[in-house]
């Protein structure tokens, strides 16, 4: 699990850019490739909504959130990988919340739970899906069950 130093305090990120395209004529199976590739150069988030295009045509808006440095790379990815002729980009600001990670024990086992602070009091919560993934095959259990039993002890 991957505990980022830059997300000990809350604070403001402001050189962020927010990069979308809307694409129609395009494989459903290399829209997953393209999602890896971006994560794979470091962009904070990849993901597609459901649109409808000009004349009825169903089609996904990708949108991408990176750091403004990242920006002509992540141009570069969506140019090559995708079917778009143009991409729209505009800055943006992403308010983070301080995160930090505690261990829960339950009868099946240690599950990390992953707490948001704003101001410094707790407003969110939420154990680790790998966690509990894990537990729940071990156990031969629905993961819903696992995460009820976090749930119990927080």
């Amino acid at each position: 699990m991957k505990h980022d130093l830059a997300h000990r305090f809350e604070h403001l990120d402001e050189n962020m850019m927010k990069v979308e395209v809307n694409l129609d004529d395009i494989s459903s199976e290399w829209l997953g490739y393209v999602m890896d590739l971006l994560f794979e150069v470091g962009v904070n988030d990849v993901f597609y909504i459901p649109i409808y295009m000009k004349k009825n045509r169903p089609g996904v808006m990708l949108q991408v959130l990176c750091d403004t440095k990242n920006l002509e790379l992540v141009k570069s990815i969506i140019f090559a990988e995708t079917t778009t002729l143009g991409i729209r980009y505009y800055p943006a600001s992403v308010h983070r919340l301080e995160r930090r990670f505690i261990k829960v024990d339950t009868h099946l086992g240690r599950v990390s739970v992953k707490q948001g602070f704003h101001k410094g009091m707790l407003v969110q919560q939420a154990p680790e899906y790998e966690d509990c993934r894990k537990l729940a095959e071990k156990h031969k259990i629905p993961l819903q069950l696992v995460f009820q039993e976090v749930w119990k002890e927080l």
